[in-house]
């Protein structure tokens, strides 16, 4: 059987066990409350990223420690891992532009990176700077319409059903068309950079404040339930 991949959760209690701390005496030399701590640890509620770089710095831990596996560790081949994509399980990343819904996040060093995005941004003005980063990335029109601004090509509009697949170093973003208030995204994030997830977190600086909050994807009727820096 394949063995189960840790979660922040259980790479926290294993902290905890290493150091013979009480969970009290974490709380006390992290600053997180006490209650969120225990939370964490059963994999209820997740950190936000200001929260995850304070928990580091406090317990001088790497980032990279809390969204990748051991990298002393021999890396198993792949044959059977799966999770399924809840947007409730999601950790979400709220910034100005876009609502990000970071999909099945207990899988480690992942070579794809699902996300669910809301965009609310109405126009490139709105938007401001392109976003870059390394990798490729796909992007599908779940609901709205997308217009697509790319640092060599010429704008296009999305229509739900259509999508894009884009050189994610080219400065990109996703606004709202014209006429529309608010477009659904899925995309797909991958590259060779085996931290991609954390170097995405990281992208949305101090803008972006991630939980596991559920929330709807819409504002239309829960047919399904369920924001890249200035985003990507």
């Amino acid at each position: 059987m394949t063995p189960q991949h840790p979660t922040i959760g259980s790479l926290l209690r294993a902290l905890r066990a290493r150091n013979d701390w009480t969970l009290k005496e974490m709380s006390e030399r992290c600053g997180i409350p006490l209650s969120t701590l225990s939370k964490v640890e059963h994999d209820r509620l997740s950190l936000t990223y200001d929260k995850l770089l304070q928990l580091s710095q406090r317990l001088n831990i790497r980032m990279s420690e809390l969204f990748a596996e051991d990298a002393g560790a021999t890396e198993p081949a792949v044959t059977a891992r799966r999770s399924i994509g809840r947007v409730d399980d999601a950790i979400r990343v709220t910034t100005p532009n876009y609502d990000y819904f970071y999909l099945c996040p207990e899988l480690r060093r992942k070579r794809m990176i699902p996300v669910v995005t809301r965009v609310r941004a109405k126009s490139i003005a709105e938007f401001g700077e392109l976003v870059r980063h390394s990798g490729e990335e796909y992007i599908y029109v779940l609901e709205g319409r997308a217009e697509v601004h790319t640092e060599f090509y010429d704008p296009i509009v999305l229509e739900a059903g259509e999508s894009v697949y884009i050189d994610s170093n080219m400065g990109h973003a996703y606004v709202a068309a014209e006429g529309c208030e608010e477009v659904v995204l899925l995309g797909v994030c991958s590259s060779a950079d085996e931290q991609l997830m954390q170097s995405l977190m990281t992208l949305h600086g101090e803008e972006g404040a991630a939980s596991r909050e559920p929330q709807r994807l819409s504002n239309k009727p829960p047919a399904a339930k369920g924001r890249k820096r200035k985003a990507a």
